[in-house]
């Protein structure tokens, strides 16, 4: 294994605070050169993110009101997995797809694994491009408020490169669906047109 002159080793775990989302413990951890430090961390189980790309050129977003930042956000359907899911996210993410949007897609494209905050999350969101779409009905939880959209790509891109997207996930899935699919619709990865 490469850089393991960088790797800290567990000493000991405290519990923090365990809640319905989030795990907070309290590692405490042997530096590189053998000195003590200590990191808190907040454990989460993962999640999914599923950009939906339409074959008019728009994308199913939703605007979703964030507490953590007081403010509604326009972001990409994504939720938590479930426990177990880890092993099988691209499920989840067709569930979530479909519960929140009423989307279900006939091909699905890997985008990778966001690691949101390395330093202090352990959460990991594994991201999905869906194409080839039919609607159906959508199947919100109880306590899930969201509004969805039709955003051409385009104007995504636009927003991103512009400050006006600021959740990473979305800033993440947006910038890779251009990548891989934006020359089809005349989007080009500098401005936003071709």
């Amino acid at each position: 294994m490469a850089h393991t002159h960088l790797i800290e080793i567990p000493k000991e775990r405290e519990e923090i605070f365990q809640g319905r989302v989030l795990h907070v413990v309290r590692d405490t951890v042997i530096l590189p050169n053998g000195s003590e430090s200590t990191r808190e961390v907040c454990l989460h189980g993962g999640a999914v993110a599923v950009i939906p790309l339409l074959s008019t050129g728009e994308v199913l977003m939703e605007r979703q009101y964030r507490h953590a930042h007081g403010r509604v956000m326009l972001e990409i359907p994504a939720g938590k997995l479930e426990m177990g899911e880890d092993a099988d996210p691209l499920s989840a993410a067709k569930r979530e797809l479909r519960e929140e949007t009423g989307a279900v897609a006939e091909k699905y494209t890997d985008l990778g694994v966001l690691i949101p905050s390395p330093a202090v999350l352990s959460e990991r969101i594994f991201m999905y491009l869906a194409e080839d779409i039919s609607i159906q009905e959508r199947d919100l939880d109880a306590d899930e408020f969201l509004d969805v959209e039709r955003v051409p790509l385009a104007e995504l891109y636009r927003e991103v490169m512009e400050g006006r997207i600021s959740d990473s996930k979305t800033q993440i899935a947006i910038l890779k669906a251009v990548a891989l699919r934006g020359e089809k619709y005349g989007i080009g990865l500098t401005n936003g047109k071709k």
